[in-house]
């Protein structure tokens, strides 16, 4: 498999499974997530959500019929930043046995390019602290480290 063959797609609802299987890959996707056959309901409940907000988009990297990743953009609006308009990045995967070979970058560069085109004045994205090579991955592609994330669970 090589990155020049990948396509990135909207996601569809026959692929949660390999999304919700990539988000399971380590320790906090395992201790959050259920990969279940058949998988629940609650995962197709927001992936139908998530297809009628106008502001949310899912992709697919795909190669060969295969998804091998996957990344959510979200584009807010706020009062801050002059009323500048946010590209959010989330649930960023690559399957573990297509890593380091651009699939991540394709997809990252594919969201950057759509957020601009939708307006947004900046990307951002929060990634667990424990993630030192997801961190280390944006770097390269030109994140920067500015914020400090904190999450209250319900």
């Amino acid at each position: 498999m090589s990155a020049e063959s990948v396509s990135i797609r909207r996601a569809r609802r026959d692929d949660v499974p390999a999304i919700v299987t990539m988000l399971a890959d380590d320790h906090l996707g395992r201790a959050r997530e259920r990969v279940e056959d058949p998988l629940p309901a609650v995962y197709y409940e927001a992936f139908e959500r998530v297809e009628r907000d106008p502001n949310l988009t899912l992709v697919v990297a795909e190669i060969e019929g295969r998804v091998v990743g996957c990344l959510q953009l979200a584009v807010l609006s706020g009062i801050s930043s002059q009323g500048g308009i946010r590209g959010l990045l989330e649930d960023v995967r690559v399957a573990t046995d297509c890593r380091s070979r651009g699939i991540g970058e394709q997809l990252v560069q594919w969201a950057v390019t759509e957020a601009k085109a939708r307006g947004c004045n900046l990307v951002e994205l929060l990634t667990h602290a424990s993630r030192v090579d997801a961190q280390r991955f944006y770097k390269r592609l030109g994140f920067t480290g500015s914020h400090v994330g904190m999450t209250v669970r319900f």
